[in-house]
């Protein structure tokens, strides 16, 4: 059982549709602000439950990060993070609780076997531990989606965007949580998907797909103009990992601490990479996956094939 907390935004969504084409079930998509405001990002996550026709409830949440305000990404996902498609929004409603708090309940409710699939900036998850410290200890696990690990941000020189936009938030979460999958940046710049490929599965896909390219069409062609290696999918990736494990062909479990300050390094992924410091890891950063493995998931998830 997963529980998504999310700040859709084009990747988001295709890692939403992955969840529910494999996924067991989906407990509820917890939404923060990030990508785009919370408001945006909310009627995006009622856009896409309505779009798979599945009960999923949808909790909005943080407005605005812990601490301090921060830009959003509104220049890769658009304005209102769907690529300004201008689409018809969804009938449905949120649910009126509370992100944290919903997590909170669905964490008792599958004690044990829940899974958190973390997304966007980690507003919410740092909420939900400080009210209730134990949370960890009834999920059976997290999977973060943030930070680069050898300091080659996209935000800033130094700083992912997810924990660049609630630096607070991440080293709440990190200094609390006692193990966690770490799908960075970086890791997502190695496992880009081709640019022909992914636009064959756009055009082999079903109604899925066909969303899926109207939304993405800005966030796309901004991977081309800056030279990237392909579409870079990073919550894709993520929810990859959270889905199948053993996609994971190379890992390093260190401690891993977010800064908070510094003019250039605030948000910033610190690695004890050497055990230098002597703290127990708190991450296994994902270095690896299998390629072909993650390529599947995501053409089945617009109902295409690799093949």
């Amino acid at each position: 059982m997963l529980f998504i907390d999310t700040d859709p935004g084009v990747d988001d969504a295709l890692a939403i549709l992955m969840a529910h084409a494999r996924a067991p079930g989906v407990a509820g998509l917890g939404i923060a602000a990030g990508n785009v405001g919370l408001h945006h990002t909310t009627a995006n996550a009622l856009k896409l439950v309505e779009l798979l026709e599945v009960p999923t409830p949808v909790f909005p949440g943080a407005p605005q990060p812990l601490v301090r305000r921060a830009a959003d990404a509104a220049f890769v996902h658009g304005a209102d993070g769907f690529g300004d498609t201008g689409y018809l929004p969804a009938r449905r409603t949120a649910h009126n609780e509370h992100a944290a708090l919903a997590l909170l309940r669905l964490s008792h409710a599958h004690a044990g076997e829940l899974v958190v699939v973390a997304l966007g900036p980690l507003t919410n998850l740092a909420l939900a531990l400080s009210l209730d410290p134990q949370l960890p200890s009834r999920v059976a696990r997290l999977v973060v989606m943030g930070g680069a690990v050898t300091g080659q941000g996209n935000t800033s020189v130094a700083a992912e965007f997810n924990f660049g936009f609630d630096p607070e938030a991440a080293h709440i979460v990190f200094s609390r949580w006692p193990r966690f999958d770490l799908v960075d940046w970086e890791l997502t710049l190695r496992h880009a998907l081709d640019f022909e490929r992914f636009e064959h599965w756009l055009a082999g896909g079903d109604t899925r797909a066909a969303f899926f390219a109207a939304i993405s069409r800005k966030a796309r062609a901004f991977n081309r103009a800056q030279r990237r290696p392909g579409i870079i999918a990073a919550d894709a990736l993520a929810m990859a990992v959270a889905l199948r494990p053993e996609l994971i062909i190379n890992a390093e479990e260190r401690a891993v601490a977010v800064e908070l300050g510094g003019g250039l390094t605030r948000g910033a992924t610190v690695v004890d990479w050497q055990r230098r410091t002597g703290a127990v890891a708190n991450a296994r950063i994902v270095l690896a996956v299998d390629q072909p493995g993650f390529e599947q998931l995501v053409a089945a998830a617009l109902g295409a094939r690799t093949g």
